[in-house]
């Protein structure tokens, strides 16, 4: 039963008499937390709409059960047999994000992207909406940002946020450091330093 919806892809669930955080697989929306993207808030009120507190779901895991944030990744299924993930996609609130070895419906997601895209749904008719972002490589399991490109122009990440240290120095522009930051597990983790400040924006005086 859902608790509470956190973001268009996050979610608090009841789970054996406990709250579970999930994230969602395969689907990745636009951030409403920190820098607000184009589009987030629309991805967010639309999930909270359709996954209503106390409203009954049904979770599906695949390969990996929990990302390295310890969130229980899955599959939800709604009462009238929907998979929630594909209907984010196709309506146009979230973009594809493929994360082997969690790739049970990506031919679903795939398809449903496509007819969101060429149909104009929802973050594809921004005019600044990027192409379609390829599978990520895995670096650990769980849904993470690095390797893909948001659908609101969020740049791909030059760099490894599980490797070597970073500073601000190495970025062109906040926007490019703040996708790191947060790919790296910002705001809540920041290995790197990269938000000296604690406001969640990282390298403000980048351009």
């Amino acid at each position: 039963m859902v608790e509470r919806v956190v973001d268009g892809d996050t979610l608090e669930v009841q789970v054996d008499g406990r709250t579970e955080r999930v994230r969602l697989i395969g689907v990745d929306t636009p951030e409403v937390h920190g820098q607000v993207e184009p589009y987030g808030p629309e991805a967010s009120a639309f999930t909270k709409q359709v996954l209503a507190p106390g409203t009954r779901i049904w979770l599906e895991q695949d390969v990996e059960p929990r990302d390295r944030y310890g969130r229980l990744l899955a599959y939800v299924w709604l009462a009238d047999g929907r998979l929630f993930n594909e209907v984010l996609v196709r309506e146009g609130y979230a973009q594809l994000l493929t994360i082997p070895p969690n790739v049970k419906y990506v031919e679903r997601l795939t398809a449903a992207q496509r007819e969101a895209r060429e149909a104009g749904r929802g973050l594809w008719a921004l005019a600044d909406a990027a192409s379609p972002a390829q599978p990520a490589p895995a670096t650990g399991a769980g849904n993470e940002k690095a390797g893909a490109r948001h659908a609101t122009g969020t740049p791909a990440l030059r760099y490894d946020p599980n490797g070597p240290d970073r500073d601000c120095d190495d970025f062109a522009t906040q926007a490019e450091a703040q996708a790191f930051f947060e790919a790296a597990g910002g705001p809540a983790r920041d290995p790197h330093g990269l938000d000296r400040d604690g406001d969640g924006v990282a390298c403000e005086s980048l351009p």
